[in-house]
């Protein structure tokens, strides 16, 4: 059996203003941590013998995840469509704070937001979430039926907000 996996599918390329611009200050913040670390390893490189130099070998893979973050960088940015209009309307949109009750009466807040913001906030869900496919389009009082871990769970829409 070979180690090649099919591509995961393509996110969505939306995102809100806030989290294109975190994208890009980390993106500036990655350029000056890879100058120190380049700094680090010629240091560790000076040293000499490599093949035993922990420090050498530590820099070279700390670069290496730099690097690959940064190419990412550089090609998902342009391809991000900044989503910062209101729609103005009660209906659940990109971008809302969205208040649901679950079927065992707890209630939850979520933010429909791009795949590349879901880590900066635990309320946040991407768009391409299933749980956030089944919002889309809803009204507040509208009931969502969704399976998850082979569970079905029926959702109420308490509230709908844009902040």
């Amino acid at each position: 059996m070979g180690r090649w996996r099919p591509p995961p599918p393509k996110s969505s390329p939306y995102i809100t203003a806030p989290g294109f611009a975190a994208l890009q200050q980390e993106l500036r913040d990655l350029w000056l941590r890879r100058r120190d670390v380049v700094a680090a390893l010629s240091a560790a490189a000076a040293e000499g013998d490599r093949s035993e130099n922990a420090e050498y070998i530590y820099r070279k893979k700390q670069l290496g995840g730099i690097d690959y973050r940064i190419r990412y960088l550089q090609k998902r940015l342009p391809t991000l469509k900044v989503i910062n209009q209101n729609p103005g309307n009660n209906q659940v949109r990109f971008g809302a704070w969205i208040t649901v009750e679950c079927d065992d009466g707890s209630t939850s807040e979520y933010r429909i937001v791009g795949a590349d913001e879901i880590d900066h906030h635990e309320a946040y869900i991407s768009v391409d979430a299933p749980v956030a496919r089944a919002l889309l389009g809803k009204y507040v009082d509208d009931e969502v039926d969704i399976k998850l871990e082979n569970k079905a769970h029926t959702l109420v829409v308490l509230t709908i907000e844009y902040r």
